[in-house]
C-alpha cells in the first residue's frame, strides 16, 4: 500500500473503502483508486507532512529548519530541558548552591522553560488548523492562525496542549512571587498547575490514539506511537506532580514537594525524549 493521497484532479477515482479510529474520530482511511490500487490516509501523517525528508538522511533531521515539524519538537526539547534542570536543582540542593542558584532562580528556570512549551504547542496549533482536508473532500480554506476543528483528533488535541501551557505560562509565573500565602499559592500556582496538567492528560491521550487509530492498542513497530505513548507517560507524570503540589494549611509536608518534584523531572525527561524523537520522524515512512 502508498500512503500519498492523490491529487485533486483524480479525486473522483477514489472511493474510501475501510474507515479506523477512536470513536467518534477517524483516523485512518483506506481508499481504492480506480479498480486495484490503494492508498492509506493517516491523520496524523497526513497533518504533519511526514517523509519530506530522506530516509536514512541522518544530517536531513538533525537539522532542518526548513521543516515545521523540526521547529516543533527542537523548540519543545528547549522547554523540556529548562524543566528538567529546575527540578534536579531542587531535587540536589547542594548542586544548586555550587551554581549559585537560589529558589528564585529555580523558578525562573521553570517560567523560562514554559515559554518554549507554549510556543512549540502554538506551532503545532497552526500546522494542525491549516492541515488538508482528507483526499476525498474537497475544501478550499483561508490560512488560519488557531482554526475551529473539534471533530478533528489531531487538532483537538493540539488546541488542548497549548490551552495547557497558557495554565503553565500562569503557574510557573505566579511561582516566583515568594510573598504569597499557603492559599493564595493554591489560587494562584496550584489551580493553573492541576488545570494545565488535566489538559496535557487530555492532550496526550488524544495523539496517543490516534496513533493506535483505536482507544488503546500497542503498535511497538510505530515510531509515531512510542513518540505519543512517551508524551503520554509525561503528561500522567505531570498530573501526579501537580496532586502533589497543593499546599495544605499547617505544618510543612517535604515529602509531598519531593513527589511533586520528582514526578515533573520525570515527565520533563519524557517530553524531552518524546520531542527528540520527533525530529527523526519526519524522514520515516509511516508503515500502514
Amino acid at each position: 500500500m502508498k500512503d500519498s493521497p492523490t491529487g485533486a484532479g483524480s479525486r473522483d477515482l477514489l472511493e474510501c473503502i475501510e474507515e479506523q479510529g477512536p470513536w467518534p474520530f477517524v483516523t485512518r482511511r483506506v481508499y481504492l483508486v480506480g479498480e486495484q490500487a490503494e492508498q492509506v490516509w493517516e491523520s496524523r501523517r497526513h497533518r504533519k507532512g511526514l517523509g519530506k525528508v530522506a530516509a536514512g538522511n541522518l544530517g536531513g533531521w538533525l537539522w532542518a529548519p526548513g521543516d515545521l515539524n523540526w521547529w516543533i519538537g527542537s523548540v519543545f526539547a528547549i522547554g523540556s530541558s529548562l524543566f528538567a534542570l529546575g527540578s534536579i536543582l531542587l531535587l540536589a540542593p547542594s548542586l544548586a548552591r555550587a551554581w549559585s542558584i537560589s529558589a528564585g532562580g529555580i523558578n525562573l528556570i521553570y517560567f523560562l522553560g514554559s515559554i518554549p512549551f507554549t510556543c512549540a504547542a502554538y506551532l503545532q496549533l497552526y500546522q494542525s488548523a491549516n492541515a488538508p482536508e482528507p483526499p476525498d473532500v474537497v475544501a478550499r480554506r483561508r490560512r488560519s492562525w488557531f482554526g475551529w476543528r473539534p471533530r478533528d483528533i489531531g487538532w483537538l488535541s493540539c488546541a488542548l496542549q497549548f490551552a495547557g501551557t497558557l495554565f503553565f505560562n500562569l503557574n510557573t509565573l505566579d511561582a516566583m512571587n515568594a510573598s504569597l500565602t499557603w492559599f493564595q499559592q493554591d489560587l494562584a500556582v496550584w489551580v493553573p498547575d492541576i488545570l494545565g496538567s488535566i489538559l496535557f492528560l487530555a492532550s496526550g491521550y488524544l495523539a496517543f490514539v490516534e496513533t493506535c487509530h483505536a482507544h488503546g492498542a500497542w503498535k511497538s513497530r510505530s515510531l509515531a506511537w512510542w513518540i505519543t505513548a512517551i508524551n503520554l507517560l509525561g503528561c500522567i507524570s505531570f498530573m501526579l506532580a501537580a496532586n502533589f503540589a497543593i499546599i495544605l494549611p499547617g505544618p510543612a509536608h517535604p515529602e509531598m514537594a519531593l513527589l511533586a518534584t520528582a514526578f515533573t523531572l520525570l515527565g520533563a525527561l519524557c517530553f524531552l525524549l518524546g520531542s527528540l524523537l520527533m525530529l527523526p520522524e519526519t524522514s520515516i515512512e509511516a508503515t500502514p
